[in-house]
């Protein structure tokens, strides 16, 4: 893990230490939650990591098995494939 520096920015994260002292290590935030373009609803299935993480997860965990999985929820979707079908 990449050494991240002493910031305010940083999520604090308590971690015991073999001697069972319990230090602070500043660890990077997670990113925010996907949301649909759409709505603006956020996404269910989308995980929230940064990208390095991402690069490594199978790319059926990176996103629902569907049409425009990952970009638009699910009711979305569903609106836009019923319009397209009527035209």
């Amino acid at each position: 893990m990449a050494k991240v520096q002493k910031s305010r920015s940083q999520r604090r994260v308590r971690v015991k230490t073999p001697g069972g002292k319990v230090t602070i290590q500043y660890r990077k935030r997670k990113p925010a939650k996907a949301k649909c373009s759409e709505c603006g609803k956020e996404l269910p299935g989308v995980p929230r990591q940064r990208p390095y993480k991402l690069q490594k997860t199978a790319k059926t965990a990176k996103r629902p098995e569907r049409p425009y999985g990952g970009k638009l929820c699910s009711s979305c979707t569903r609106k836009l494939i019923i319009s397209k079908a009527r035209q």
